[in-house]
């Protein structure tokens, strides 16, 4: 018989559909330094959470629908709320493997980037230390008392959290933060990690466009990926963030430094106590991805302190991953609720499940200035074009937020 395999055409190439290289990502001057290895550790890695997320994932649906689900119900009749959905899956080897592979990529990342910080650390701090020594942008408390919601655990694997220091003018920890972020999003959020703030400036400008703020305020800024971009989107205006963590404020003033920034200052201070700045001094408050890091009683002190602090007719922002809704299935409520038992993120559950509306009013706000909104991470398609045009949804690490906020009100209280 004739061999038609010679003349057959080659099955069209599938098209890419991955994480962009890591060798994309953008080198500002306070950049770990990163060998071959290393970013190939971190290109694994980032793969490693796209596979699980667009691969593994489904089945766990699959699993609930078809096995999971209707077991229960036949016992118990239908499921009330999402902890039993959890409870159910956790019996399920399907829930179980991508729940374990989950949580082994986001250790194996905090160890990949906290090698590459610390190889390298006394080059990091000393440059951090070179860029911010004696500038007044920088103010540290060295007597400040770091709330214990924050001290008692390690947020998402990350040894120390934000606020430990291993040495004098320490920015191991932020670096790490930094030079690893590409992997736990597959490169979402854009070259310099800053499509987040990116996007907040974007909204901004797009539906506020005779907003003009002279003072800007950013609570639980970190180490200023989410802030610089406000700072740079309004360059005429004070930018002010502040955080508990010493070494994320070095770094952050560093970076700005290292990327020309000029119009942001970084304060080590407690968003819940805001003494520090007089009522109505700033135009915007504004919070990206840090409310899921507060306890409830300190949420609603920051809402207070936020309103107090806020000119009439500026605007609070905070921006998060979706508040669980009656509309939202149990299921998704589950696998988004992950984070909160898995990933060192104990007040993901509780701050996801509060009505922030009814926050903001008890803080003062009033019901017809509430915002809502919505946001996806800036990413240069050049560079990321799959990560500019992700549909893949992951259930609490897509770069895709919720804005919720308020206008505070012109007239007297």
């Amino acid at each position: 018989m004739p061999d038609d395999r010679a003349s057959a055409k080659p099955a069209p190439a599938r098209p890419y559909d991955g994480p962009p290289d890591y060798r994309l990502v953008g080198r500002h001057g306070m950049y770990p330094q990163v060998s071959h290895d290393e970013a190939e550790r971190f290109n694994f890695l980032a793969h490693m959470n796209r596979h699980l997320a667009s691969k593994v994932l489904p089945g766990v649906q699959t699993a609930f629908d078809k096995r999971v689900g209707p077991a229960f119900t036949r016992e118990n009749g239908p499921f009330k709320s999402r902890h039993e959905v959890r409870k159910a899956l956790l019996t399920d080897p399907a829930f179980q493997i991508w729940s374990a592979l989950r949580r082994a990529t986001m250790e194996q990342r905090q160890q990949a980037g906290r090698w590459v910080t610390l190889r390298q650390a006394e080059e990091l701090n000393a440059k951090a230390l070179e860029l911010t020594e004696g500038d007044d942008r920088l103010e540290l408390d060295p007597n400040f008392d770091v709330p214990r919601y924050l001290t008692a655990v390690d947020h998402h694997c990350m040894p120390g959290s934000y606020h430990t220091e291993l040495a004098y003018g320490d920015v191991t920890g932020p670096a790490n933060y930094d030079s690893g972020l590409f992997a736990t999003t597959g490169g979402a959020l854009g070259r310099y990690n800053d499509g987040g703030g990116q996007a907040v400036a974007k909204w901004v400008k797009e539906n506020l466009p005779d907003f003009q703020p002279k003072r800007i305020l950013d609570l639980g800024c970190g180490l200023g990926h989410n802030v610089l971009p406000l700072a740079e989107a309004f360059p005429d205006a004070e930018v002010v963030g502040i955080d508990a963590g010493g070494p994320m404020l070095r770094y952050g003033l560093a970076r700005a430094k290292a990327l020309g920034i000029e119009n942001v200052k970084f304060i080590q201070a407690d968003a819940e106590d805001l003494s520090r700045f007089a009522d109505e001094s700033f135009d915007w408050v504004q919070t990206t991805m840090f409310l899921h890091e507060t306890s409830r009683q300190a949420m609603e002190r920051i809402f207070a302190e936020s309103g107090r602090v806020l000119r009439p007719g500026g605007i609070l922002l905070h921006v998060e991953q979706p508040q669980y809704t009656d509309e939202m299935p149990l299921y998704e409520q589950c696998i988004r609720d992950w984070d909160a038992f898995y990933n060192n993120e104990p007040f993901w559950t509780t701050m996801h499940e509060i009505d922030l509306d009814d926050l903001m009013i008890k803080a003062g706000f009033k019901k017809d200035g509430v915002i809502h909104g919505g946001v996806a991470a800036v990413v240069d398609a050049k560079l990321f074009p799959q990560a500019a045009d992700d549909k893949l949804e992951d259930y609490g690490r897509k770069a895709a937020w919720h804005v919720i906020g308020a206008t505070k009100s012109t007239e007297a209280a």
